[in-house]
């Protein structure tokens, strides 16, 4: 997939004033400073487009791109949406202010009919989190499709990686009968893009 366009669109609220879900749409989620930002700016070759923080829960409604992309150079236009959502876990607001994060992202999750694929972002220099687990739970209680990304594989040694990969997956095999699709990323080297570019290419073609 070569992009050929990605634009900020508009901060909502809550889902119901987000916009048309006339094209297939892309959500990216994760704890607060996973390296969301940066992830979604290595995949657009954008540095510019999600504002990076080094203060978390800097993302605090839903954020909508719109993107135009084609299969490779010359070919026909695709519109879809990559949607930048509040991060969960750390940042430093209140217990009421993240319960209405945790509330309006549930709203979003559940109801927004467009909505092809959650990509939940993990950090790989650690070791499986509760938090994460447990949203995963949610995402799969909700029949909702989603792909894990394992972000900052560039921050750690490749054998500890590998094995907070595998500790994360076999975690969720203790309830989970299929696992989900998963890619190690890194924003500083771009690995994981083509991968991941691939993943919304094919399932752009499966939107209604």
């Amino acid at each position: 997939m070569h992009i050929k366009k990605a634009a900020y669109l508009v901060s909502s609220p809550d889902w119901e004033k987000c916009p048309s879900p006339d094209r297939p749409e892309y959500a990216f989620i994760g704890r607060s400073n996973v390296g969301k930002s940066s992830l979604i700016n290595m995949l657009t070759r954008n540095q510019k487009l999600a504002k990076t923080s080094g203060s978390p829960g800097k993302t605090q409604m839903i954020n909508h791109f719109t993107i135009s992309s084609a299969k490779s150079e010359g070919k026909q236009e695709q519109q879809w949406y990559l949607v930048d959502l509040p991060g969960y876990g750390f940042a430093k607001v209140s217990i009421s202010q993240r319960k209405s994060w945790a509330k309006m992202i549930e709203n979003y999750l559940r109801n927004r009919s467009n909505l092809m694929a959650v990509f939940v972002l993990i950090d790989s220099r650690h070791s499986p989190q509760d938090i994460d687990i447990d949203f995963v739970n949610s995402l799969g209680e909700w029949e909702i499709p989603f792909t894990l990304v394992f972000t900052k594989a560039d921050k750690e040694n490749q054998k500890t990686v590998a094995k907070n990969v595998k500790d994360f997956l076999n975690e969720m095999r203790k309830t989970w009968q299929f696992l989900p699709a998963h890619v190690v990323t890194s924003a500083t080297k771009g690995q994981g893009r083509e991968k991941l570019l691939q993943m919304i290419d094919e399932s752009n073609a499966n939107f209604q």
